[in-house]
């Protein structure tokens, strides 16, 4: 009879003591066998990026399947979309409203942090081996470490789940605690399936991508979990999604009719800009290469004018302004500024506007977010649009951290005609 009580009294106290509830180890667990099941998804949701008083909005779709990745970033102050794509044939950042994309030598998303990639997420999880674990409100908060090469300033996530371990918000601080990135995720599809056109890079670089990307997704309306307040809106989505399917499909044509990928004069630019130093020799070098560029200058069905130059609110200690020089091209026209002193660099602007023919340019690097912007970011330079507006800055004296600050420092709307 005692040992009946005795052990009836060790069940009760178990019960009572939390039967089921998590800890580090457990969910990190729990979490792993449900991330690791997944073979396609289909997320949506927003995400904000600070800089001081200054918040950056996209809407974000974020898709995978069979190692293929879509990333479609809205920003929503001027509902210019960029698209990180990952497919058999590479990575590639593209720019619909522009047919112009960046393709990429890279590991992306498997080298940096992202917090709109499911996997890249549980990576941080698995690396961190003082993870916090926080429950409130039957909801659960992870504190794990970022893995940001590219941003050394990030140093700490919390990652919000909810009572099935699915994401519904995750935060990214700085090393003062200050949030810098904040990801609300709308609605998770973990049984999204999606036909060949979804991932492919001719059909996102229409100027409908997301349009036509919606009409390629098999949603399943019961794997799909509603994560926050959105949910008759998430469900409107879906059904929009599902009534769209067929009929956009029939005004989708093939790809290989509609474009031309010239990648040989784009390799000049490549060339060109890869070997662009600091020193006068490298600004010697864009400037006679700006002359003999065809790449945009053949294709481009507009011209457009840079009438005043943009100078970054951001130098280094002992850098200064050396020189400038505007060099007229066919389509417009191309401004060199000429950093000198103790941290040198040279920034290259010119305006864009939407080429005729898809645009395809090699660069190096990574594909990292910039305030508004999805740059092309590499240890020695880095290249991005914004506002009409393609930007290139390189330099063999800043850091990687330093070319970022003036690259996100550049916020004057120049004029164009």
């Amino acid at each position: 009879m005692k040992k009946i009580f005795f052990v009836g009294l060790i069940i009760s106290l178990f019960f009572l003591t939390g039967c089921g509830k998590y800890t580090e180890k457990t969910i990190v667990k729990d979490l792993n066998k449900k991330i690791n099941a997944i073979t396609g998804y289909h997320v949506q949701g927003s995400m904000e990026i600070y800089n001081g008083d200054d918040a950056y909005k996209y809407d974000v779709t974020s898709s995978y399947e069979n190692d293929n990745y879509r990333v479609s970033l809205i920003n929503k102050a001027n509902n210019h979309e960029q698209i990180i794509l990952r497919n058999s044939d590479g990575v590639y950042v593209l720019t619909p409203s522009l047919n112009k994309s960046f393709k990429f030598q890279s590991n992306w998303p498997e080298n940096n942090s992202q917090v709109y990639i499911i996997q890249s997420v549980l990576v941080d999880i698995n690396e961190d081996k003082n993870i916090k674990l926080e429950e409130k409100d039957g909801n659960y908060i992870l504190t794990a470490k970022v893995n940001h090469s590219n941003n050394k300033n990030l140093s700490s996530q919390k990652i919000y789940l909810d009572k099935k371990l699915n994401f519904t918000k995750i935060e990214v601080f700085d090393e003062s605690g200050n949030k810098q990135i904040k990801m609300v995720f709308d609605s998770i599809d973990t049984k999204a399936t999606f036909n060949n056109k979804y991932f492919s890079t001719s059909e996102n670089m229409k100027t409908s991508a997301s349009e036509n990307a919606n009409a390629n997704i098999n949603s399943n309306e019961s794997s799909t979990e509603s994560t926050n307040t959105k949910e008759e809106t998430n469900a409107d989505n879906k059904d929009e999604i599902r009534n769209n399917n067929s009929s956009e499909e029939t005004n989708i044509k093939s790809s290989e009719e509609n474009s031309k990928i010239e990648s040989s004069s784009n390799d000049e630019e490549l060339d060109r800009k890869s070997q662009e130093s600091t020193s006068s020799s490298s600004k010697n070098s864009a400037n006679s290469s700006s002359k003999n560029s065809t790449n945009s200058s053949s294709k481009n069905s507009t011209t457009s004018i840079l009438e005043e130059s943009v100078y970054p609110m951001y130098l280094p200690s002992g850098t200064y302004l050396s020189d400038e020089e505007s060099v007229s091209k066919d389509d417009g026209n191309r401004v060199i500024l000429t950093f000198a002193g103790e941290s040198p660099f040279i920034l290259v602007e010119e305006a864009v506007s939407k080429s005729d023919e898809m645009e395809v340019i090699p660069v190096y690097g990574e594909p990292t977010i910039i305030l508004d912007s999805v740059a092309a970011l590499s240890d020695s330079s880095v290249n991005f649009i914004s506002n009409g507006i393609e930007y290139y800055i390189a330099s063999e004296s800043l850091t990687k951290q330093q070319i970022l600050q003036v690259a996100e420092s550049i916020s004057t709307l120049p004029n164009m005609k």
